[in-house]
C-alpha cells in the first residue's frame, strides 16, 4: 500500500493560502489531503478512491471518503471546492477530458485544481522507440500498464484548457531523478525539458462562474 500513502509535498509551490473545502480523487491512503488539513492549508478534506483497502485507510484521517469509479460517480452530490487535486490519476481513466469538465462544475469561481501526468516525451520512453521500435509497458512508472492515456507538456496543458481552464503553470519534475549523470545534467537545462521530465505538475483555475 505504499503507492497509496505517499504524500505529494511537491505541490507545495503551487498551493493556496487557504482552501476551504478540498478534493482530491484518487486520494489513496489519504496522506496528502491529511498533510494539507494538518497545515492548515484546508479545514476540509475529501478523497474520492477506487482501492477499497486504501480507502479504509483514508477514512481514519479524512473528513469524507467516497468508493468508487470516478468516471461513474454522481460528482455534483460532494458540493463547491475551493481547491481541487489529481495527482497522477488522469492518465488511467478512458475519458479525462470528460471528468475534468464534470470536475470544473464542483469548484467555485476562482477555484484552483492540481494536476499531474506522466511525461511520454521521456528520453526513456523516446529513444527506445526511436531507435529500437519499442514501446515495454511496465509495472511502474511513465509506461504502467494500467495507464490508458498519455500526455506531453502540450498535450497535459490542452487537457485542461479544453475543460475550460486557465492554466497558470505547467512545471516539470523529477529531472534529478536519473540514474545517469549525464541526463541529470542535462535536465537543467530548459531545452531538454520535454525529454527529461518524468511528470508534469500543473495549476490552473476555474474563471468562469459555476451553473449551481
Amino acid at each position: 500500500m505504499e503507492y497509496y500513502g505517499h504524500i505529494r509535498s511537491e505541490i507545495s509551490p503551487l498551493l493556496p493560502s487557504h482552501a476551504q473545502r478540498a478534493l482530491e480523487v484518487g486520494c489513496g491512503n489519504g496522506g496528502t489531503l491529511a498533510w494539507l488539513k494538518a497545515n492548515g492549508v484546508c479545514d476540509e478534506i475529501v478523497g474520492l478512491e477506487y482501492c477499497h483497502d486504501a480507502s479504509e485507510i483514508a477514512r481514519q484521517q479524512l473528513d469524507l471518503v467516497i468508493e468508487g469509479d470516478a468516471e461513474q460517480i454522481d460528482l455534483a452530490q460532494l458540493g463547491q471546492f475551493d481547491l481541487i487535486l489529481c495527482l497522477d490519476v488522469l492518465e488511467h481513466l478512458r475519458d479525462p477530458w470528460a471528468l475534468l469538465k464534470r470536475l470544473k462544475q464542483l469548484l467555485k469561481p476562482n477555484g484552483q485544481i492540481i494536476v499531474s501526468v506522466p511525461n511520454i516525451q521521456h528520453h526513456s520512453v523516446v529513444l527506445p522507440l526511436l531507435f529500437h521500435g519499442r514501446w515495454q509497458y511496465q509495472a511502474a512508472g511513465i509506461l504502467d500498464r494500467t495507464h490508458l492515456r498519455f500526455f506531453t507538456q502540450a498535450t497535459a496543458q490542452e487537457l485542461l484548457s479544453q475543460a475550460g481552464f486557465k492554466v497558470e503553470q505547467c512545471t516539470g519534475l523529477g529531472q534529478q531523478w536519473a540514474k545517469s549523470r549525464f541526463w541529470r545534467w542535462l535536465g537543467k537545462t530548459a531545452w531538454a525539458t520535454p525529454l527529461c521530465s518524468v511528470q508534469y505538475l500543473l495549476s490552473a483555475h476555474n474563471t468562469t462562474a459555476t451553473s449551481h
